[in-house]
């Protein structure tokens, strides 16, 4: 059972309550849009929200977008599952393993070097960067969610009066 925590000022910012906002507008999606198949052929063009979710090659309509969007928020709460991904993790493990069982025996006598101090300073950095990126990526979806739940209202005629 998840607990609902209320979100101080201090928390708002927090990856955890940004994936729970992206989760909370797609299940609201899911929900209002009974009937997903309306979507089809919908297209996107005056929704400058969603724009960002098309590609230059990508004519998707609303339904495309809808698949993504709940395709994403699987991705959140069960891990990317693509197959293409584990490969590639796999075949860099390898090569992470070659090279760090040559380095292994050569760096053996240091413990802890001034490389190592900075590969951690690095990681900070790019954990604070990825963690930054990240949070920005799921503001977008959220107002993506919440914009395709808005325009399916309108396309089926309810809740189309300014909100």
């Amino acid at each position: 059972m998840m607990m609902q925590l209320s979100e101080t000022p201090n928390q708002k910012n927090s990856l955890f309550n940004a994936m729970n906002r992206f989760i909370g507008a797609v299940n609201n999606m899911d929900q209002t849009i009974m009937v997903p198949s309306l979507l089809r052929d919908v297209p996107f063009d005056e929704d400058r929200e969603m724009s960002s979710l098309k590609s230059d090659e990508d004519e998707g309509d609303m339904y495309s977008y809808y698949q993504q969007l709940k395709s994403i928020r699987r991705d959140i709460e069960w891990g990317v599952r693509c197959a293409a991904a584990d490969e590639r993790r796999k075949e860099s493990m390898k090569i992470t393993r070659v090279n760090s069982s040559a380095s292994t025996s050569s760096s053996a006598s240091s413990s802890f070097s001034e490389e190592d101090e900075e590969e951690d300073e690095d990681l900070e950095k790019q954990f604070q960067y990825h963690l930054t990126g990240l949070q920005g990526v799921l503001s977008k979806l959220t107002q993506q969610a919440n914009s395709l739940t808005k325009r399916y209202k309108q396309e089926i005629g309810i809740g189309g009066w300014g909100h």
